[in-house]
């Protein structure tokens, strides 16, 4: 199977991102006017019902490499969250803790990490109390 070129991914990607989704998480290029290249992203996740997370929209940065989609995205929460799989001091997402991120593949896809996180939320282990609203710190690429 040949590999489809880097741009054409996500340009597939940024379509679907821009028809909406299934109204649980969204996403869409951070500045589309100065990123030709694709690399900064911007997602937000509508905090599950009957969670500690209700109520909530979580933003996250996401930063598609130059090797995406074989390798995997670097994710941040900026909203502030306590969720295993999260960084408690960055916001940076840790897929091995992630049911269905620990093993990337080249067919995953941004709305497919969102749909994870959001499916995190719903998990038992995942029902920890949450920080007032706040964000984390900027991330550094």
């Amino acid at each position: 199977m040949a590999d489809i070129p880097r741009n054409f991914v996500l340009l597939s990607e940024l379509e679907l991102g821009e028809k909406g989704g299934d109204g649980r998480c969204s996403y869409g290029l951070e500045d589309p006017d100065n990123d030709m290249l694709m690399h900064h992203w911007i997602g937000s996740i509508f905090g599950p019902q009957h969670t500690p997370f209700d109520g909530q929209l979580y933003e996250l940065k996401i930063h598609c490499g130059d090797q995406y989609p074989k390798q995997q995205p670097r994710v941040w929460f900026v909203s502030q969250v306590n969720m295993p799989g999260v960084n408690q001091h960055t916001g940076e997402v840790n897929f091995a803790e992630i049911d269905g991120l620990e093993r990337w593949k080249p067919t995953h896809s941004i709305a497919f990490v969102l749909k994870c996180l959001y499916n995190k939320m719903l998990r038992r282990e995942s029902r920890l109390p949450q920080p007032a609203e706040s964000k984390f710190p900027t991330p550094t690429l």
